[in-house]
């Protein structure tokens, strides 16, 4: 009876399975066979000429846009940047170029590292006349910038005023596969025994440069490492198993993913030997750690092998495959959710199920469900990876906000340039430089308001709509008198926050990235709270 019971259920889920798959396969049909006809009766009726490629890519965008952010499609002009996504690699010279005037020249504004701007002898405040015999007068950024780029092996050729003798010379640059590293920065921290390394992405052969960094380490003294992974969005998924595969044994599971398509369900482990199983390590983490980075930080702390400290991550656990499509463009799909090790699954947002205005919602707390680690700690799922230890972040001002987003910092490291051939690599600005910057910064124009001031101003037009404002002037105006303040007695107000965004970016154009992490970490106090903490141990 039993037997018979059991295979009365299995062909029940059988047909229930088949019967699915038909409707599926049925509503398919439908809505092709709908749209097709309706682009048929546009193009025979419809009373302009169709633009149908507009239309068409408007159309799948919108259907993708309906699932969840990161499946879209990419057209074949599109795939550079798809290169540029995966791994951070392009044909060109290597330097970020800055245009402030659509009819005025190119400015070098940061050469990378040994690019082929570097080695062709351009440096920052460079100015660009023409590229290949085309003035960039009348070119915006983005232009200059792809008439810059090109299949490595070509060369380009500029005409540029350099920027202390002012000769005007001609400059034959070859483009070369430009890739900008996932590990900005490793080195010894002030300590000299604190192994720090920076990662920013998880591209093609992160985890060598990893296992290289990790190496240069331990051969200075290393005895514990921080991993930084803040801001740091993610990338491949085969990255970040080989990285924690540094770190823990042979065999051990550190992420396993669950689709609906055969063969989505899949285990990864760690088919090699480690670098190193005991050294203490710190993970830093933020709300902008997601996917790839939340792999192995999940796995770490799920292995009981790291501390994760910092604040909580962003919750991306969905899996991307690209497909190919026609006519050479591709599809990025969710395919899969991931688990970590414990079987926690990060995702923090439910795209699936969207409310009646098309919002989507964070998963509540109340529906989270708690696992264990190796060693039986309690961890749990639905919204990021929580850290063992909380650390606060920095808070700045609406100003510094402005002042990055308006590239009043950065223009004002170009202009520092100019005026100075040279400048210390571990870089301080003096009290008169400071005030050289307020001198610059006050004479353009930017949203230099408080975070006061902008509630106080909404509150104004409230107390306005509602006939209040007569009422309480008295009110608003003593309110007003207190908070207001001229543009340079809010830059010097601000001073402390400020400098160390102008010091980073002054020591980048002398001596590229690498300098201005240095400087970031000497202003870094979460990094150094982290240094206080305690580390779990087993």
């Amino acid at each position: 009876m039993k037997a018979r019971y059991l295979l009365t259920a299995s062909a029940a889920l059988l047909i229930g399975a088949t019967v699915f798959a038909q409707s599926q396969n049925f509503k398919l049909g439908k809505w092709t066979e709908i749209q097709n006809a309706v682009l048929q009766e546009l193009s025979r009726s419809y009373v302009d000429t169709l633009p149908v490629d507009r239309i068409e890519r408007a159309g799948i965008d919108a259907m993708l846009s309906s699932l969840d952010p990161y499946t879209v499609y990419i057209p074949e002009e599109e795939n550079e940047d798809l290169q540029m996504m995966i791994n951070k690699t392009y044909g060109g010279i290597g330097a970020v170029i800055f245009k402030p005037d659509v009819n005025g020249n190119v400015i070098i504004n940061e050469p990378y590292a040994g690019s082929p701007a570097v080695k062709a002898g351009l440096r920052c405040g460079d100015e660009i006349m023409t590229i290949d015999g085309l003035s960039t007068h009348g070119l915006t950024s983005q232009q200059s910038s792809e008439k810059m780029r090109g299949k490595p092996g070509t060369q380009v050729k500029f005409k540029v005023v350099k920027v202390y003798s002012k000769d005007t010379v001609d400059v034959v640059v070859t483009r070369e596969r430009i890739h900008l590293p996932d590990v900005e920065y490793a080195g010894m921290l002030s300590d000299g025994k604190t192994g720090y390394i920076y990662q920013s992405g998880f591209t093609e052969n992160v985890s060598l440069a990893v296992k290289e960094a990790f190496l240069k380490l331990k051969g200075q003294g290393m005895e514990k490492l921080v991993l930084d992974l803040r801001g740091n969005g993610g990338g491949l998924m085969n990255e970040a198993v080989s990285i924690v595969s540094l770190f823990v044994p042979k065999g051990s599971l550190v992420v396993s993913c669950k689709g609906l398509a055969p063969g989505t369900d899949r285990e990864y482990r760690t088919s090699t030997e480690p670098l190193d199983t005991k050294i203490p390590i710190i993970v830093l983490v933020d709300s902008g750690t997601a996917s790839s980075s939340e792999i192995v930080s999940g796995a770490l702390q799920d292995l009981d092998r790291a501390t994760i400290m910092g604040e909580r991550t962003y919750g991306k656990g969905l899996v991307q495959s690209i497909r190919p499509l026609p006519y050479n463009g591709q599809l990025k799909v969710t395919t899969a959710k991931y688990y970590t090790p414990s079987g926690r699954c990060v995702q923090a947002i439910d795209y699936a199920h969207r409310n009646e205005d098309g919002s989507v919602g964070h998963i509540p707390d109340s529906l989270t469900h708690e696992f264990k680690t190796a060693h039986g700690r309690t961890v749990r799922d639905g919204g990021g990876i929580t850290p063992d230890d909380t650390l606060k972040s920095k808070e700045y001002s609406r100003l510094v906000y402005s002042l990055v987003m308006n590239g009043i910092i950065n223009e004002y490291a170009i202009k520092y340039v100019t005026e100075h051939k040279n400048a210390a690599e571990d870089f301080y600005l003096s009290d008169k430089e400071y005030a050289d910057f307020v001198a610059f910064a006050k004479d353009k124009k930017f949203d230099y308001r408080s975070s006061a001031q902008t509630y106080f101003d909404q509150m104004k037009k409230e107390l306005q709509k509602d006939g209040l404002a007569d009422g309480a002037k008295a009110q608003i105006d003593a309110l007003q008198k207190a908070i207001d303040m001229d543009k340079e007695t809010f830059l010097n107000l601000k001073k402390p926050e400020i400098v160390p965004f102008i010091e980073e970016e002054i020591a980048v154009r002398y001596y590229y990235q690498e300098a201005g992490i240095k400087i970031r970490i000497r202003y870094d106090d979460e990094l150094r709270d982290a240094l206080t903490k305690p580390l779990i141990s087993f």
